[in-house]
């Protein structure tokens, strides 16, 4: 006995789920970042106000981004494991600067890798592994890979307060 038509009607049904599944996968809004991002402009660098640090810098995903204290310039010290945990903030060509940010403190260095990552006021900019959401800073004040990491102002200055949500601070890694 041959069973055509529930296993077809099965596949079927499967199909069509899988595609529903991409779909609504690819939904997002008109600027392709995510509708719930406190960088609504979907630039490369944005503001965002987080409670204990104020006005900080943070990504096209409304991530917050650090500096790291062993970079001197705009060449980046933070490579392996290093950039594993703090991913350098990338662009593909010309960065785009959001509300409160000043585009001509933007620029990128190219990285060993060859990936162009982006600069502010001589910084290059990384986001921490830790932080999971939105408004997250728990890489602010952490001292790993040789030195401490910190949020960023506005005016490119580091931040040396500590976020009340995230209970940034102190040695979050043995290295």
């Amino acid at each position: 006995m041959i069973r055509t038509k529930p296993t077809s009607l099965l596949l079927a049904v499967v199909a069509l789920a899988l595609v529903a599944l991409v779909v609504a996968g690819c939904g997002g809004d008109d600027n392709g970042t995510a509708s719930a991002s406190p960088n609504p402009s979907g630039a490369t660098v944005g503001v965002s106000d987080i409670d204990g640090l104020g006005k900080v810098l943070v990504d096209s995903q409304g991530r917050t981004v650090y500096l790291f204290e062993k970079d001197t310039g705009p060449a980046s010290t933070c490579s392996g494991a290093c950039a594993i945990d703090w991913p350098p903030v990338t662009a593909n060509g010309k960065p785009t600067t959001g509300d409160g940010v000043t585009a001509s403190m933007v620029s990128t260095s190219k990285r060993s890798d060859g990936q162009a990552q982006v600069i502010y006021d001589g910084h290059p900019l990384y986001r921490f592994d830790g932080d999971s959401e939105p408004g997250d800073a728990t890489g602010q004040n952490v001292d790993a890979f040789g030195a401490k990491w910190f949020v960023l102002s506005p005016d490119g200055e580091k931040v040396t307060g500590a976020a009340k949500s995230s209970g940034g601070g102190g040695s979050a890694y043995p290295y």
